[in-house]
């Protein structure tokens, strides 16, 4: 059985959660795209931990990790994660990384950060973690695929000659910036060569292999629905799909095999970088909110930066789910709307004087104002409630009031950042 983890919104939705809690009965859990430049905030028995590349589930003795072909892989920075984990008392994760996974570059990292420089007001946010251009390239088949690292030197030297013909040129003439040095570039990747090569699997053989065998399949995603390059909130998005459907593509293995989609909604919104934001919350109300939020505070785990938040917007939720193609939800991070004596939900976008509660492309967008339905709050702290029926009536109706909403089954309400903070709930749909 493969089963798909994904976010409906803007990403930080809580998918690391969800994916350490499933891990504990899974075999196999896979990263099928994105980079460093999203974390995922795992809490238990060994602390705290913020994981941007390896799988959420990693932190199981009995699971393997594995980086699948969709990621933008930045050698260096897996190998240090790995290190961390084990420094800290975890033990030694099983990691296994496709030949077929995109190198992220070190100039990659330069370049973004030049682009974001020279678009000043106008850049998109970015992490400055190299994963657009690192897509760019793969996409104008000038990217490093990790199984040319052992292609042999004259190869590698041909190519890297070939690559930096291109990128000095720009490094030079747009952004005023010293060129590659091609023998060092070439120093670097026999480097990553040493270090990724106790590591390199044929993924795809591997996951079919598994999937004959029985095992128990997680494919976890990164950021949300909002942010896919195609059906996202375009162009302020990310650079690779964040969709269930591209599991399979980023995983290698058959569609048909994904036969659960499970899609974490937040009981209210957040989101870094830019883009249109409905629901967006301002001044007081948005510092109250951060403040309560997530684990310690909403803020990025890979930036540190604010988040902005807003209320649940019910029209961005409704469609991420569609688009995910959601089996079942699981709806995060309840608990810290306790402080509030009632919740607004957005329920509609005002646009050109009509209510629509459709979520539209993003030229409308930017023309659409919150359609807001109050709810009484439960004013009161639910962490530690293992049982739904055990919440208070307030907490249980705004629940029931987001399924029907969004039109599909919420199986799991999260109240806690911890593993056992989590109740499974019988659908009302």
């Amino acid at each position: 059985m493969v089963k798909a983890i994904v976010g409906a919104n803007w990403g930080d939705e809580g998918k690391g959660k969800i994916t350490d809690t499933l891990a504990q009965t899974s075999d196999i859990i896979v990263r099928f795209q994105g980079g460093s430049n999203a974390g995922h905030t795992i809490v238990n028995k060994y602390g705290k931990f913020a994981l941007h590349l390896l799988p959420s589930g990693v932190l199981y003795d009995h699971t393997t990790s594995v980086i699948g072909n969709g990621v933008a892989l930045n050698i260096p920075y897996l190998i240090e994660e790995i290190n961390n984990l084990v420094e800290r008392g975890v033990p030694a994760p099983k990691v296994l990384v496709s030949d077929r996974a995109q190198l992220l570059m070190p100039y990659h990292i330069l370049f973004d950060t030049y682009e974001e420089e020279r678009l000043g007001v106008k850049s998109f946010g970015s992490t400055r973690s190299g994963i657009a251009p690192c897509y760019s390239d793969k996409y104008a088949k000038i990217g490093f695929q990790v199984n040319e690292l052992f292609a042999g030197e004259s190869v590698l030297k041909e190519k890297i000659e070939q690559v930096c013909c291109l990128k000095n040129a720009v490094l030079e003439n747009l952004y005023h910036e010293q060129p590659i040095d091609k023998e060092e570039l070439y120093n670097t990747l026999v480097e990553y060569q040493n270090m990724i090569k106790p590591y390199i699997c044929d993924v795809s053989a591997y996951l079919s292999n598994a999937i004959k065998d029985g095992k128990r399949i997680l494919l976890e995603g990164q950021l949300g629905a909002l942010k896919d390059t195609d059906h996202g909130i375009y162009p302020m998005v990310t650079s690779s799909s964040t969709l269930a459907a591209y599991g399979a593509i980023g995983a290698g293995i058959p569609p048909y095999e994904i036969t659960d989609i499970i899609t974490v909604v937040k009981a209210y919104s957040s989101t870094v970088g830019a883009g249109p934001f409905i629901s967006e919350l301002f001044n007081d109300e948005a510092d109250a909110l951060r403040k309560h939020g997530g684990d310690g505070g909403e803020y990025g785990a890979t930036t540190g930066r604010p988040r902005r938040v807003g209320w649940f917007d019910a029209v961005a939720t409704k469609y991420g789910c569609r688009i995910q193609g959601a089996t079942e939800v699981a709806l995060t991070v309840l608990d810290p709307l306790g402080y509030l004596n009632e919740i607004p939900i957005c329920i509609g976008y005002e646009i050109d004087n009509e209510v629509t509660t459709d979520f539209p492309n993003t030229s409308f967008l930017y023309k659409a104002n919150p359609v807001l339905k109050k709810m009484p709050g439960w004013n009161c702290d639910i962490r530690g409630i293992r049982s739904f029926e055990k919440l208070p009536k307030e907490a249980q109706n705004y629940v029931d009031e987001v399924e029907r909403l969004i039109n599909f089954p919420i199986t799991m309400v999260s109240n806690g950042p911890g593993r056992e903070d989590l109740i499974m709930r019988t659908p009302k749909l």
